[in-house]
């Protein structure tokens, strides 16, 4: 073959890349050297973002697992799937980006967390490795019960958890990397076009860290959270049902609280470990110049700030997402301040992968992230996410766009946050009872911005319907009630035990 065909084989195969994306699971965006942070050591994720770009504004569809991976895999948002939450898993029946890609001639691969029903049903991959699914094809039903919520005493474990040593998911973490590992490995020399989503499960606690990462961080000297000093406890009416419920703030004294972030550093750090050996198997693999790279996480982490653990959230620390792009047509060491969601990852691995797109796709919210990269920033892009699961009596719907957070509670009085002016959304400018004018026009434009996109009140109705009936199809409320209560969705290996165990 002469060297101008060479050429033109290759420019041709950069047209049509592979898509590599790693997803971690709770990572808050500002936990990155990248982004800032001061204390946490992430190398390899800084690489990434060194040879890509870097979304500083990239948020989740949802701030929960369950509904945010089925806004993924659709592409969509969540009341437009209708999985609303942590007992309405992903099923395949709505035609996911992973099969459309496969039904292409793309070969689909799923190595870790996945968080939907079954592997029983059609998520669109040519295979699954390692998978995690909610438990039972159920998922936490105790979630449901939202207009007559019940104490949540499994938060205790939160806390209770925090410590040196390992755990299930970093054992699982191991096992997935040495697995996206062995696959990269047999890709070498390939010419078939692939997709591959592989999905660790740190930082998300249990808070229990491996020694070597624990003692990189050292709690006398970890940060404080957002309104510690003054014990902060939420005043909005929505807010205080959602603290109320978890209520993992009880828990923690300041003690404890360092020792909690320390190893969530810590698990930040053994999570970036797992994402560098990744990154060196498919260096190794030849593939590198010919794949896209995304690391992202499904949501956040507030650790503490504002007087709330983990995620159910909308300030800064839950709903947004780390976000990096790196590889073939993708600006190098750029920022991109645009806002940014997971939904855009379904139109960026039907770009990326150069497939013709379904008739559907014309439908959905996404915007590819290379197509983001390439562009000017555009400050004025609108960015959803919501929530509708547990702690919540109403549903919640966040509206990000410019330098404003808007947040609609359904029969509570919103939110309305300046970022440029309070990155620590400590100022909700509606109780504050601000009346300039800006502000005045900042919460009618972010109401506007949100009715185009849905009615809140019509969502809110579907969705308490459908968990009605969700509820009534798991044999009722107590049923609920009873049902297998966790902290944390237990391993392949945790519930192949409970299997057998049930089975005695």
């Amino acid at each position: 073959m002469s060297d101008q065909s060479n050429e033109a084989d290759k420019t041709q195969r950069r047209e049509r890349s592979n898509i590599l994306i790693i997803i971690s699971d709770e990572h808050r965006k500002d936990a990155m050297g990248c982004m800032g942070h001061p204390i946490v050591k992430t190398p390899n994720l800084d690489a990434l973002a060194a040879r890509g770009t870097l979304f500083t504004n990239a948020y989740t569809p949802s701030p929960m697992c369950v509904p945010t991976r089925a806004a993924i895999a659709t592409g969509d948002h969540v009341h437009k799937t209708r999985h609303w939450d942590s007992a309405s898993p992903y099923d395949g029946r709505i035609r996911s980006w992973m099969r459309h890609l496969r039904d292409r001639g793309i070969q689909t691969v799923s190595i870790g967390k996945l968080h939907f029903r079954s592997t029983k049903d059609d998520n669109g991959f040519s295979e699954e490795i390692l998978p995690m699914h909610v438990v039972g094809g159920v998922g936490w039903p105790i979630g449901l019960l939202r207009e007559t919520p019940q104490p949540y005493d499994a938060a205790a474990e939160l806390a209770a958890d925090v410590g040196v040593g390992n755990s299930a998911y970093t054992d699982y973490d191991r096992e997935i990397t040495k697995a996206a590992e062995a696959w990269l490995h047999k890709q070498t020399g390939s010419d078939q076009p692939w997709a591959a989503f592989v999905s660790l499960v740190s930082p998300h606690y249990p808070l229990t860290c491996p020694e070597e990462y624990y003692t990189m961080y050292y709690p006398a000297q970890i940060d404080l959270p957002v309104g510690y000093e003054d014990r902060f406890r939420p005043e909005h009416t929505e807010l205080r049902n959602v603290a109320e419920f978890f209520d993992y703030e009880k828990y923690f004294d300041e003690q404890k609280m360092r020792e909690a972030k320390a190893a969530y550093y810590g698990l930040t750090s053994f999570m970036d470990d797992c994402v560098g050996r990744i990154l060196s198997a498919l260096e190794k693999s030849g593939q590198a110049d010919d794949t896209v790279v995304v690391y992202v996480s499904d949501h956040g982490d507030m650790m503490g700030d504002q007087g709330f653990w983990t995620k159910q959230v909308m300030y800064e620390q839950s709903a947004g997402v780390p976000m990096i792009l790196a590889g073939p047509g993708v600006p190098k060491r750029r920022k991109v301040t645009t806002g940014a969601s997971l939904v855009d990852l379904a139109a960026t691995a039907v770009d990326v992968t150069g497939v013709s797109h379904d008739e559907t796709s014309r439908d959905l919210p996404g915007i590819s992230l290379r197509e983001l990269a390439l562009e000017a920033d555009n400050p004025d892009r609108t960015i959803l996410s919501e929530y509708h699961d547990g702690g919540s009596t109403t549903g919640t719907f966040m509206i990000r766009w410019q330098r404003w957070k808007y947040v609609h509670y359904v029969g509570h009085d919103p939110q309305l946050f300046d970022l440029t002016n309070d990155p620590n959304e400590l100022r909700d400018l509606v109780a504050l009872q601000a009346d300039d004018p800006q502000t005045i026009a900042a919460l009618a434009e972010g109401e506007h911005r949100l009715r185009k996109i849905c009615d809140p009140e019509t969502v809110n109705t579907l969705c308490f319907a459908d968990q009605k009936a969700r509820i009534a199809e798991l044999g009722g409320k107590e049923a609920c009630l009873t049902a297998y209560c966790f902290n944390h969705t237990p391993t392949p290996r945790e519930q192949e035990k409970m299997r057998e165990a049930s089975a005695l």
